[in-house]
């Protein structure tokens, strides 16, 4: 009887201190989630809480994967974080995938959108996580919600079969997909009030205001690197003709179809604003000469080849001249601000030349040098 009640004790004490190992467990999770969670709210920038989200929360709770995947029908985030990361060529953050549609991530969670717990599975998972990340064997995924409409899908990935069970309590999962939710929508609108202040309202390229912010910076990256910065810049031509013979309605529709036919031409990190009226400017950064002026021919001919219909019902031919200049090799001991003024004031010179050597054409400021040869653009390849 006593040898009962020993054996018993001892099983309720082991039950306790189990109790209490995950109380403390929990406790802890806890603390790290709520420390988590101030970050999130306080990340100033869209690029800030994916990097938290996709780096941070990881290290914090010990798991082997997180991905993300986001709505991004007009690729608007796209354009929020290539903007952000400055690159040419900028490649988005590990983990993170934009989708034009939601039918897959619909897929995931059907008309509930509730945490999904369970085993892994090659055939329904393994488009989600990176191979990279090596083999899993639970995962967690969370549906990020807004108003009812699905916006993403937040996707954690274990080696340990019990760390997402399908019986495992959902709350602590429920509230960082809503915090994740939220957050994300915040930041996406002050992004919204940022590019509204630095953005030209009728052709939806960046305005002069950003183009010199912008100028600076990529004038201190190329003395930095020592890489070519080519700016160009354009000017409608008759535009006032236009305006004069179809009206200032027909001229807005041409100024939203030359900055859309010039920004077709670009790459990612290249810089697009309109000047004033009916000019454009452009940067190019590590970008020779000669394949700047590649860019500019084919923006230039680009738009010749187009006619736009007004709404008399007349065709209207565009054309544009363009300027181009490179910044100078000499630029010690000068500031950003003064070499972006004379890297624009050559462009805009070349632009005079190409208006009065007949419109329609591309002129560099020095076509003399080996800078705008094809010898140049093979040697520093």
């Amino acid at each position: 009887m006593l040898s009962d009640l020993q054996a018993e004790n001892q099983a309720l004490r082991r039950q306790l201190e189990a109790l209490l190992r995950e109380a403390r467990s929990n406790e802890d999770k806890m603390r790290r989630f709520e420390q988590l969670e101030h970050r999130l709210i306080g990340a100033a920038s869209v690029l800030e809480l994916l990097r938290l989200l996709l780096g941070e929360y990881k290290l914090a709770f010990g798991i082997e994967a997180v991905t993300l995947t986001l709505l991004d029908p007009e690729q608007e985030i796209r354009r929020i974080l290539e903007s952000e990361l400055r690159e040419p060529s900028a490649q988005l953050l590990a983990g993170l995938d934009l989708s034009q549609s939601a039918f897959a991530m619909r897929a995931l969670y059907g008309d509930e959108l509730q945490p999904w717990l369970g085993a892994f599975d090659a055939t329904s998972h393994a488009g989600l996580f990176d191979a990279a990340d090596g083999p899993l064997a639970s995962v967690a995924l969370l549906p990020l919600s807004r108003h009812g409409e699905l916006i993403g899908s937040l996707h954690f990935g274990s080696r340990s079969a019990e760390r997402y069970d399908a019986a495992a309590g959902t709350r602590f999962l429920e509230r960082l997909a809503d915090i994740v939710a939220v957050c994300l929508e915040s930041a996406l609108n002050q992004e919204r009030l940022k590019l509204a202040g630095l953005t030209d309202m009728l052709t939806g390229v960046h305005n002069r205001r950003y183009f010199e912010h912008r100028c600076g910076i990529e004038i201190a990256q190329a003395r930095r690197y020592r890489h070519p910065l080519a700016c160009m810049f354009l000017d409608i031509d008759h535009f006032k003709r236009i305006n004069d013979t179809h009206g200032h309605q027909t001229g807005d529709e041409v100024l939203r179809t030359i900055g859309e036919a010039i920004r077709s031409q670009l790459r990612a990190g290249d810089t697009i604003a309109r000047y004033g009226g009916e000019e454009f400017v452009v940067l190019l950064p590590r970008t020779p000469g000669f394949f700047a002026r590649e860019i500019a021919e084919r923006i230039r001919a680009s738009i010749a080849e187009r006619r736009l219909l007004a709404a008399s019902g007349d065709g209207i031919g565009l054309t544009i001249s363009i300027g181009l200049a490179m910044l100078g090799g000499e630029t010690a001991g000068q500031s950003p601000g003064k070499l972006a003024e004379r890297l624009v004031a050559s462009a805009d010179q070349a632009l005079y030349a190409a208006k009065h050597g007949g419109r329609n054409r591309v002129v560099c400021d020095a076509p003399e040098s080996a800078v705008w040869t094809e010898r140049e653009f093979v040697g520093s390849a």
